[in-house]
């Protein structure tokens, strides 16, 4: 579509307890919406050990929070930079961030659709 602005979506899972933080960050960027779910999952972390009434179990999946915003291209860098910096605290599970491009957005009530939609 030439001459229409590219959108992107950026989906970030995070440690629950920084989403306040990211939310707050992703506002001062300008960004109003967005969707949160909640996620489980692992990486490099692997999950841990826990003794429950001397039984020890293996927890593979952690809690997470998957962030996704659909925003314009020109906005994408201060978004990821806003995540990163509300959401790093530095250590093992810190999440990741995955960008692509959205090819339509239409908004339901109106039927507007591109950059209008979001």
């Amino acid at each position: 579509m030439a001459g229409v602005d590219q959108m992107k979506k950026i989906e970030a899972i995070i440690k629950p307890f920084k989403l306040d933080e990211v939310k707050e960050a992703l506002h001062e960027v300008g960004l109003q919406g967005i969707t949160v779910v909640e996620a489980k999952g692992f990486g490099r972390q692997k999950g841990h050990t826990e003794l429950y009434r001397g039984a020890e179990y293996v927890v593979d999946f952690l809690p997470k929070v998957k962030i996704e915003v659909v925003c314009e291209d020109a906005v994408v860098e201060r978004a990821v930079e806003a995540i990163t910096n509300a959401a790093r605290t530095g250590r093992i599970g810190d999440g990741k961030i995955f960008i692509s491009t959205v090819e339509e957005a239409i908004r339901i009530r109106t039927g507007e659709k591109g950059d209008a939609a979001i």
